[in-house]
Formats: structure tokens, C-alpha cells, sequence
């Protein structure tokens, strides 16, 4: 199945994101606007009933209270103990009791006298009215008109309204006990939840389709240095041109800093194969010379066998031997191929080595040795070994040294010298690279191919080390190369 686009997949997660976060929000809104609307009208609802409360315990015992003063829409009731409607509000009037799950028991006998002491108890007034401090609250619904207003009058009734009923007790002055039961609304609560519910409707889907399309153009407009990124690496692929880079976007961001990872690995692709390049056209250059001078002496021997250099077709096929060693060398370095994590110890190498080579023109000094192991692949190491001897006995005056040392940190350096001319200073980097050779070592007699200090510096990083040339204090040219310790 295929993938949306990231703008695509960006503006959808954007969106379902925003989606989730605006509906909780939403519940939370409406949640905290409902619970604080309904909060109102029970506190509306409650001091209704605490003041009627407070106005029916001025009135003696079965005395009807005065709730002239109140607004004529709240729904407000005084019951007695016996459930006995005492006064009521207009919207109520003539009406039995609208609730009785707060109503008071029947006084015992001897509870009915007043209290003459004049004294001022807890819940009561200084005029000797008592009124509960607690309170009971119930949402009970009434017939309403038009308005909103609470009616039994069948022509006017529309509807139904839920209302906030607080029950409160106390007692007259002459110690009757009572209950009184007022209203509030709950319609402004329930108009502004579903205001705000409405609201949230059709506002969500209209905020949702700006957050997809906002995301959408700053998504673009964001991958926009990517998409030419990836044009012109199509470009580059198509015309197999390295020298071209992609463009480098001026923020300093993280698409910057891909470009220009990207026009870094450009770079190091088109050096490597730039260097392939020169090492084919070199590498067949250096094959041609002995493979065309075998055949002419093959050709010359066929047509006249007496006229055959033995000694020169061995000469060439060792020389050719050797070079297709040194490039199979090359190639499996290039590939990436790891040393062996054996143990090797460098001063044992370098003494079996130097006993080995008993036909060179100039003997091998061996001064110091310290003992010490590197990890990696003996044979490859020897290698180097080799090239630099070989290096050195090509260009020493009358000796060559060898030393192994070992450094602080458990590393081991492994320089070998001579006494002869010396590098210059600014072919010390070149005579590194593949197939060059110094103009007095480009002989035949003299030198090889030109492969075997660079072979000896990529084994060497191979094996996490470094190969550099410095002066010798002979004279000379000095060889170190820099290993880590087995133990460091």
C-alpha cells in the first residue's frame, strides 16, 4: 500500500491532534460552565429559601408569611409539619407541596412554646427565629410558558424547565417548625451549555480545515529546499556529473545541515571516483610495460631461441607477479576488509622479518626493541614491515634502523630510517598516494610501482593506526608508524 506524502501525512496528524485536544477542551468547558451555572442557581436558590425561611419565623402559628416581596417568577413554598401549605409564591399559589424530601417530623409535645429567654442560639436571629444551617438541593422541573416562567395554567404551558430546588428548615416564632422549598432556574444554564455546545460544533470542523491547510502550506514551503535536494540529486544521477552539489538552503537548520551533509558525501563519492579513475588508467599503465616486454622477449625467443633472456622474462614475470599482488591488496582494502583481531607482537615481527632478508645491499640496525602486542592481521603487518625496508634500503647512503618503542597511553610506535637524501617537506603527503614515485626512484632498476607506501598507510589505518614521514636524525628519511597498544 502506498504512503501518503509527509505534507499529507503532517496536516492529517496536525489535524487529528488539534481534533482530540479541542473535544477534551470542549468537555472540560462545558463540564466546568454547567457545574458553575448550576452552582449559581443552587446558592440563588438556597438564599431564597434562607430569608423566606427567616420572613415565615416571624409569623405565628399558622399565620400564612408574607412572600409579597419576592419575584413573583421564583417558584417558593412554606410547609408545615402536617405538609400543610402555609404561603407560596404566585406561580404556586394554591398548589400542594412541590417536593417533601426535606420535610420536618411532627413537633413532640411540649416542643410548640416559644422560647422566652431572649437568648441568641446558633441558627437563630436576634429576634428568636430559628433556621437550619443545613440545607438539601434537588433538581425538580415545572410547567413554564412562553417566558420561562413557572404556570399551571394549561393555555400558557409550552414546555417544561428544570429548576434548582433548595429545602430549608426553621421555625416560627411560636416554635412551629417548617420547610421551605424555593427554586431557581436552571434555564440560563442549560441555554448557555448548549450556546457553547453549538458553538464548538460548528466552529470545530471550520478550525480543523485551517489547521490541515496551515500545516499543509507550512509543510510545503518547509520541504520545498528538500524537494530540490532531491532534484538535483536525480539530476547528478542522470548525468553521472560528481562536480555538481546540491543547493544549500541559507537557515541554519536541519535540511541546511542535510544539503550540506549531502554536497560533503558528493564530494568524498567523487574523489573515490576520481581515484578509482587514476588507479585503473595507472594500474594498466604499470601492467602494460611488463606484460608487452615478456611477450616481445616470448615473440623473439619464438623466432630465436638463442636470442632468449631468461633472466629478463623471470625479471618481468616477478615484477608482474608482484604488481597483481599489490593490486589485490589494494582492492580487498577497498572493500573494506578488517584485520584479523589476532595478538602480533611487533618486536617479534620485526626480528623474524630482518632475519629473513639477508641479501639486502645495506644491513638493518636493530638498537632498540620494546616488547609490546597490536591486534591485527600479522601478515598484513609484515607487509608494511616489508614496503618500508624495501623504501628504505632503495634510498639508504650505508644502514637502515629499526626501532620499536612504546609510548605512553600502551601505543606502539614501530619507525624504521635510513641515511639517505630524505623526503622534502611538500612531497611527504604525496609519496602516499597510489602509482607515485619520486623522479629519482621512477627507474625500473630503482623503484616498483609506486604502491607500496600507499599500501602500507591503508593497512595501517586499517589497523586504527597512522603512518607519517619525518626527518631522521641520520640524515635520512624516518618511517613511523603508530599502532595501538593490545592492552590500551
Amino acid at each position: 500500500m502506498r504512503r501518503a506524502s509527509v505534507r499529507v501525512r503532517a496536516a492529517l496528524g496536525a489535524t487529528v491532534v488539534v481534533a482530540l485536544a479541542l473535544v477534551a477542551a470542549g468537555f472540560f468547558v462545558v463540564a466546568t460552565l454547567r457545574d458553575g451555572l448550576a452552582g449559581t442557581a443552587r446558592l440563588g436558590a438556597e438564599n431564597t429559601a434562607r430569608s423566606t425561611a427567616a420572613q415565615a419565623g416571624h409569623t405565628a402559628r399558622g399565620a400564612i408569611p408574607d412572600l409579597d416581596g419576592l419575584d413573583g417568577d421564583e417558584p417558593v413554598q412554606v410547609v408545615d409539619a402536617s405538609g400543610r401549605v402555609l404561603g407560596a409564591s404566585d406561580p404556586l399559589e394554591g398548589r400542594g407541596p412541590v417536593a417533601d424530601f426535606a420535610r420536618v417530623d411532627k413537633p413532640d409535645e411540649g416542643d410548640g412554646g416559644s422560647d422566652d429567654d431572649g437568648g441568641d442560639d446558633d441558627g437563630e436571629d436576634g429576634d428568636g427565629v430559628e433556621v437550619d444551617s443545613d440545607s438539601e438541593h434537588k433538581t425538580l422541573s415545572f410547567p413554564v410558558d412562553d417566558d420561562g416562567d413557572v404556570t399551571y395554567d394549561k393555555d400558557d404551558i409550552v414546555g417544561s424547565q428544570d429548576f434548582s430546588v433548595a429545602a430549608v428548615q426553621g421555625r416560627t416564632r411560636d416554635g412551629t417548625p417548617v420547610t421551605v422549598y424555593a427554586g431557581a432556574s436552571l434555564g440560563a444554564q442549560q441555554e448557555a451549555v448548549s450556546t457553547v455546545t453549538r458553538s464548538m460544533l460548528f466552529g470545530l470542523p471550520v478550525l480543523l480545515v485551517v489547521v490541515g491547510g496551515v500545516t499543509w502550506l507550512v509543510t510545503r514551503r518547509a520541504l520545498r529546499p528538500v524537494e530540490g535536494i532531491r532534484q538535483e540529486m536525480s539530476a547528478i544521477t542522470a548525468s553521472t556529473d560528481l562536480s555538481r552539489r546540491v543547493p544549500e538552503p541559507e537557515a541554519r537548520d536541519e535540511v541546511a545541515r542535510l544539503a550540506r551533509t549531502t554536497n560533503e558525501t558528493l564530494a568524498a563519492l567523487e574523489a573515490s571516483v576520481e581515484r578509482q579513475r587514476r588507479f585503473v588508467a595507472d594500474a594498466s599503465h604499470e601492467l602494460r610495460s611488463p606484460i608487452a616486454s615478456l611477450r616481445t622477449q616470448l615473440e623473439v625467443a619464438a623466432a630465436h631461441p638463442e636470442l632468449l633472456d631468461v633472466d629478463g622474462a623471470v625479471e618481468d614475470t616477478v615484477r608482474l607477479q608482484a604488481l597483481a599482488a599489490d593490486l589485490l591488496l589494494l582492492a580487498r582494502l577497498d572493500a573494506g576488509e578488517r584485520p584479523a583481531g589476532k595478538r602480533v607482537s611487533l618486536a617479534e615481527l620485526v626480528r623474524e622479518h630482518v632475519a629473513q632478508r639477508a641479501g639486502d645491499p645495506h644491513p638493518v640496525r636493530l638498537p632498540a626493541l620494546d616488547d609490546g602486542e597490536v591486534l591485527g592481521s600479522a601478515g598484513q603487518l609484515a607487509r608494511v614491515l616489508g614496503n618500508l625496508l624495501d623504501n628504505a634500503q632503495r634510498h639508504a647512503a650505508s644502514q637502515v634502523t629499526v626501532r620499536v618503542r612504546r609510548e605512553g597511553g600502551g601505543a606502539l610506535v614501530l619507525a624504521v630510517e635510513d641515511d639517505g637524501a630524505g623526503v622534502p617537506e611538500d612531497e611527504r603527503e604525496r609519496i602516499f598516494e597510489r602509482f607515485v614515485r619520486l623522479d629519482d626512484a621512477r627507474s625500473r632498476d630503482e623503484g616498483g610501482a609506486g604502491l607500496g607506501l600507499a599500501i602500507a598507510r591503508d593497512v595501517a589505518e586499517r589497523h586504527g593506526g597512522t603512518l607519517r614521514v619525518e626527518d631522521s636524525e641520520a640524515g635520512g628519511a624516518r618511517f613511523v608508524l603508530r599502532l595501538p597498544g593490545a592492552d590500551g
